[in-house]
Formats: structure tokens, sequence, C-alpha cells
């Protein structure tokens, strides 16, 4: 095992340059860099996102490709800023230099987490990510043991009672679960429960009240009315994601379940006068449960940094998912690069993690090569 761990360790460092590599040479391609987003403020054009989509500006018709050609200024909307000023401003982004150049430099940095500075927010990246850190902690920790708390009971009745009333009328109610869009059912809790046109139960904004935001977190978990304050918060935008999250892994577990109560050991374990539950939980439950609990690290991976975006933007939550989706709008490289990196290794990372439960759960599992 030391043996296979070693060689997934080795083998991040060429996974992870080609991420980042491939990343850095289609963002570099793409229009509308940070350079172009200064000159877009400097003359009013494009300033909001939309306006970036469908290209228009203040509501003046764009100029057309003849005159855009006779401007020999490789930046959309530099005609008539000085030229020496560009320069300045490609100096500060760093587009002074070549990008074989500013890549392996970015790459360098990043191998001693050096993330360096927003350019648009003048705030290291590592404290704006740290700032948003509490929102998608609180998202993506709470989501991934609701669902597995809900999923795998759920799974292992729904198998044990295969062809059921039960298992009949769970699958009908998971099939809708799944097929609604978690930010659709927030919008249905939004205008339900938080001061729409029927109750207001819960707020709209943030983790906590103002009361509260001074305490710190030691501060806050000493404080019994500042945990429920947080849980009060948190409600909604959890009961959101864990709608849509539980359906495809209780169908997973049942499936696991299934697969192995039609094993031959079952059978021999019954004859032997074992009781179903010891059968089941004794001898079934760790080969049905081997894949699900060795991919617990993926999925909380997964669900912290991934797919919340639009639940912060509904309930107002500030986090990383808007500040990514922010970045990438802005052409914010350091703050784009530096989380994508961060990111990619953690999910390397994990997936390692991942293999190496497996181990855990089973010990008769071995990655390591053998001769025959």
């Amino acid at each position: 095992m030391t043996a296979y761990i070693i060689r997934r360790f080795l083998l991040i460092i060429p996974t992870l340059f080609g991420i980042m590599l491939i990343n850095f040479v289609v963002i570099q391609a793409a229009p509308g860099g940070p350079v172009e987003q200064v000159i877009a403020q400097l003359t009013g054009e494009g300033s909001a996102i939309t306006e970036r989509i469908t290209r228009v500006g203040t509501g003046e018709i764009l100029q057309t490709t003849a005159v855009r050609e006779s401007i020999k200024s490789p930046y959309r909307g530099a005609q008539g800023l000085d030229p020496e000023f560009i320069k300045e401003l490609e100096k500060r982004f760093g587009f002074d230099k070549p990008m074989h150049e500013r890549f392996f430099q970015m790459l360098r940095n990043y191998l001693v987490f050096d993330f360096g500075e927003s350019f648009f927010r003048d705030r290291k990246v590592v404290d704006l990510v740290l700032d948003k850190m509490p929102v998608s902690i609180s998202l993506g920790v709470w989501t991934t043991l609701l669902v597995y708390l809900i999923s795998i009971p759920l799974g292992i009745a729904k198998a044990v009672r295969d062809g059921s009333r039960f298992d009949v009328g769970t699958s009908f109610v998971l099939v809708i679960g799944y097929a609604i869009p978690s930010f659709l059912f927030a919008v249905f809790l939004l205008v339900i429960f938080v001061g729409g046109s029927y109750l207001s139960w819960f707020p709209l904004r943030g983790l906590l009240s103002e009361e509260y935001l001074g305490l710190g977190f030691r501060g806050c978990v000493s404080n019994l009315a500042c945990v429920a304050d947080y849980f009060w918060h948190i409600t909604l935008p959890i009961i959101a994601m864990v709608l849509g999250g539980f359906a495809t892994l209780t169908l997973l577990t049942k499936n696991y379940f299934l697969d192995q109560l039609q094993q031959q050991y079952v059978l021999t374990a019954k004859a032997k006068g074992l009781s179903e539950r010891r059968v089941l939980y004794g001898h079934v439950f760790r080969n049905a449960m081997l894949i699900i609990v060795a991919g617990f690290p993926a999925a909380f991976v997964g669900i912290l940094f991934t797919g919340a975006l639009f639940i912060e933007i509904i309930f107002s939550l500030d986090g990383l998912g808007l500040l990514g989706f922010e970045a990438i709008f802005a052409r914010d490289y350091p703050l784009m690069f530096g989380t994508l990196y961060f990111f990619s290794l953690l999910g390397l990372f994990m997936n390692l993690v991942g293999d190496f439960m497996y181990t855990v759960i089973d010990p008769r599992i071995d990655f390591e090569a053998r001769e025959a």
C-alpha cells in the first residue's frame, strides 16, 4: 500500500500540471481579459455582466468590423486612449511578459502557496477564500452529512422491502425530488417561508444575524443563541441542496444491497441460523457499503465547491461559488487560477483518501501489483 500511495502522490504532479496548463491556455485565449475590463470601465462600455455577454455597453451600436480593423490596439475599446497607459495596464497585470513565462512564474508561486493578490479587489487571494469559506463549509458539511444519513438507511430499507408499497412509494418521491432542480426548489422555499406572499419564518441573508456577527467562531459556538441563529439561517439552503442530492445515493445504496443479498454467502449465513438483522449488518453491510463509504471524501469535495452557486445567490450567501462566478466575469486571473490550483489539488488528494478508505473498510483489498 505504501508504494501505491507514493505512486499516486507522484501522479498528482503531472495531473495538476495538465489541469493548470489547459485552463491557462483556454482562459488566456478567451477575449475580454483584465486589460479590457479596465478599458470597459473607463469607457463605460460593458460594465455589467449582462452587457459583457450581449456585447452592448451604453446602448450605442457597436463599431463595425471596418472601424475595428482600423484600430491598431489589440484591445476592444482602446481607441482614443494613450498607448503608454495601455502599456502600464499590461505591466500591472503581467501581460508585458510572454504567456509561457507568466505560466511558469505562476506555478513557481503556487508551489509555495503564494496565490498573489486579486486584480480588482485589492486583497490577497488567500484572504478572500478564507472569508468565503464559512459559507461553503456550512453548505458542504451539513449537506453531505444529511444526504448520507438519509440515503443509506432509506436505501437499505428499500432493498429489504424490494417491490413493496414502501419501495414503490419512496421511489416515486425520489424521482420527483431528483427531477426538480435544487435552485427551483430554493425559489419555492423562498417564496413560501421567507416573507413572500405566505409565511415569514426564516431569514433571507447571511449565516448569522447582525448581533452575532462580531462574536467569531469560538464566541458563537459557546453561545447557544448564536448556534440556534446559525441553524435558523442555513435551514432552507440545506434543505434545497439535500433534496436533489439524496435521490441518487439512495438508489445506489439499494442496488448495491440487492446485489449482495443475492450472493451465495448470504444464503450460507441464513442456513447457519443467523438472524436476518445479523446477516444484513454483520455480513452484507460491509460489502455493500464499500463503494458508497469510500466515495464520501470525493462527494464532500463535490458538494463543497460545486453546485451551490444558485443557492448562494437565491439566499444571499456570499460563498466560494459566488466568488468564483464573479472572478470569471471580471477576468480576475489570480483569483481564478489560485482557487483552481488549490481546489484541484484538494480534489486529487481526496481521491487518494477515497482509495485508502477502501482498504480501511475491507482489508482484503490491496492495490499493490502481484505477479501471477
